[in-house]
């Protein structure tokens, strides 16, 4: 059984808004990401990864992202504890608000930074730095 997870690739004027992961966090404590969380059971709803993405992004954040989003990419690992993760990647839009650390216990700090940023950040791992290369590609 996996563990559903949706991550927001925000882009506005040439960066990706990414955040440093709170040290306290299980999985990747201390090192960038995308936005986001994990997908709760609300029964039989429509939509529920883009609701989620959408609570996730205010509840982290405090920012409101678009309704309209484009899928980026889907992937599947194991967290240490051996359980499996499907990990959702969606392209977002910025709507209201101007993201901060709304959540530190899960968010230690909140960047814009471009692509080569990010690239050459010895804290972005290796499936954040594919994610925004996806994410790059549906801009084009």
């Amino acid at each position: 059984m996996f563990i559903v997870n949706v991550e927001a690739a925000i882009h506005r004027d040439g960066k990706w808004f990414v955040i440093e992961r709170s040290k306290k966090e299980e999985h990747a404590g201390g090192l960038l990401s995308l936005v986001g969380g994990t997908v709760d059971n609300e029964g039989n709803v429509q939509a529920i990864l883009e609701r989620t993405l959408i609570r996730e992004v205010y509840e982290e954040v405090g920012a409101k992202i678009k309704e309209k989003m484009k899928l980026v990419s889907s992937s599947s690992f194991s967290i240490g504890n051996g359980r499996e993760v499907l990990n959702i990647v969606f392209l977002c839009e910025l709507g209201q608000g101007e993201p901060f650390v709304k959540s530190p216990e899960e968010v230690e700090e909140v960047y814009w930074m471009s692509t080569d940023e990010i690239n050459h950040n010895p804290n972005a791992p290796v499936w954040l730095k594919e994610s925004i290369r996806y994410a790059e590609e549906l801009l084009e």
